[in-house]
């Protein structure tokens, strides 16, 4: 099947001189259709007719001039690229051929082969580029519907995920009076401070109080204000100007300028130093502030929501933090507790984390979590909060070779951190010094088999080789002195 020939563009030559049509008709019949015109009229016939993409007049015609020609044209088929040619290189024609009649070239004679048929290229290559950038721009407009069905559609998917039922929890758990509590700010145009270990959810939950407010169509923008240097985090904040300061090459948008309408989330508050703290007060107080470098006011209308790992109240009294951007940051308060306060979030925390993560690893299986690992994790303090769980889970679906996540998996810190890890020094305990020798023994015994097992990281098979038993012989003995049991309990 042959392909189909793409049409050569079409160049409009005009000139009183038949054999100067003809001479650069030879020059450019390689590349490009050419459409001879002896005046003004005949150009205008053949512009009415043909489809052309480049327009070349002799200055020097009788009755109308060139550029009076490219003028006309330029009304009527502004589109097309206009080159004059002058054996003349008056400035006023060069200056009127620009600002008039909005000329792409002017060649003047005697040109040379080559040069007019690289100009004309170009011309063409210029029409083709800006017809290509008109159909673009059409259809940018025709599918502005469409690219606003998708934000609305990525709006409402944000709300699905941060509403606040959707936050992980097991029965009973602490989070359950910080949820209400949300749930009551969220509608009030009041700032919120969110206290709370690092890793227990600070920024969670202040996208669900964003999320579910009145400005929830608007951004939400986060700022982590202990991850810059103060002297960045003005620009950062409030912008900058061109060349107010080495490195700015252009003016750049601040954070508060970004969020207007919205949210804006200030993490880690308690790092700001006294001085940029003065700053934030007067930005807060008055909705004004001015980008680094300007000279000129804006205005913002955001909701601060902030968020601190240190006591605020203790740094005030110790004159680290002002007391008046406190309580302008603190409308009201917010405490997120540790996930060790919280050992029945756990097990509903790992089903979501796991599922979670194997999606992003690109696992299609699901994996199960041993009962025993949930018991070493339900008893380990967290130290790192869900940030520390989502880790290690991250970690054992890794090195996992099979759908099971058992306590093999889990790193060691986990394992001496817990009850799971603790095992008696024989013969040093309460259980071996009292009681008959056979109940010593059995003590003994099962310190042994718990040793060995934590030190294979619960791999039955191993520990069994060690100890010299079957696996059927270890499980029984597991059985007699309860060890699963022990570890579930």
């Amino acid at each position: 099947m042959q392909a189909a020939l793409v049409p050569r563009p079409q160049v409009l030559v005009v000139d009183d001189e038949p054999r100067s049509v003809e001479t650069i008709a030879r020059v450019l019949d390689e590349e490009f259709d050419v459409l001879p015109a002896n005046d003004a009229e005949q150009a205008m016939q053949v512009m009415e007719t043909q489809p052309v993409q480049v327009v070349l007049a002799d200055q020097r015609m009788p009755q109308t001039t060139g550029i009076e020609l490219l003028m006309r044209l330029r009304e009527q088929w502004p589109e097309a690229v206009r080159i004059i040619i002058s054996g003349f290189t008056d400035a006023a024609d060069i200056i009127a051929g620009v600002n008039e009649a909005g000329i792409y070239h002017y060649v003047t004679k005697p040109w040379h082969p080559d040069a007019l048929l690289l100009t004309v290229r170009n011309a063409a290559r210029l029409h083709s580029l800006q017809h290509e950038n008109a159909r673009l721009a059409q259809e940018l407009r025709l599918s502005s519907d469409d690219l606003a069905r998708q934000a609305a559609a990525r709006r409402g998917e944000l709300r699905r995920r941060f509403r606040f039922e959707e936050i992980v929890r097991g029965d009973g758990s602490p989070l359950n009076l910080a949820i209400e509590q949300v749930e009551r700010m969220a509608p009030y145009d009041v700032s919120v401070l969110i206290t709370g270990e690092s890793g227990t959810g600070k920024e969670l939950f202040a996208r669900a109080l964003h999320y579910n407010s009145h400005r929830a169509e608007s951004p939400f923008v986060v700022e982590n204000c202990g991850a810059i240097p103060n002297e960045l985090l003005e620009s950062e904040l409030f912008g900058h100007t061109r060349g107010a300061y080495t490195g700015a090459v252009a003016d750049r948008a601040g954070l508060f300028e970004e969020a207007d309408g919205g949210t804006l989330f200030l993490d880690e508050i308690g790092e700001i130093s006294p001085e940029f703290q003065v700053k934030l007060l007067r930005v807060l107080q008055s909705g004004e502030f001015r980008p680094v470098g300007s000279n000129r006011q804006r205005h913002t209308d955001v909701r601060i929501v902030a968020a601190t790992n240190r006591d605020l109240e203790q740094e005030v009294r110790a004159g680290r933090f002002r007391a008046d951007l406190y309580y302008r940051i603190a409308e009201m308060s917010l405490h997120l507790p540790p996930l060790r306060e919280r050992p029945m979030d756990i097990e509903p925390l790992v089903t979501h984390l796991v599922d979670r993560q194997s999606g992003a690893l690109g696992k299609t299986e699901r994996h199960a979590v041993d009962p025993h690992t949930i018991a070493c994790l339900r008893e380990y303090p967290w130290p790192g909060n869900v940030r520390e769980l989502n880790n290690v889970l991250k970690q054992m679906l890794v090195l996992c070779t099979d759908v099971r996540l058992g306590t093999e998996l889990l790193p060691p810190r986990v394992l001496q951190g817990t009850p799971c890890g603790d095992f008696a020094e024989p013969a040093l305990t309460d259980d071996f010094q009292g009681g008959t020798l056979k109940e010593r023994v059995e003590n003994l015994e099962a310190a042994i088999l718990r040793e060995t097992l934590l030190r294979h990281r619960w791999n039955k098979s191993r520990a069994a080789e060690e100890l010299g038993l079957s696996r059927v012989g270890l499980r029984s003995k597991l059985d007699r002195y309860g060890l699963d049991r022990k570890l579930v309990s």
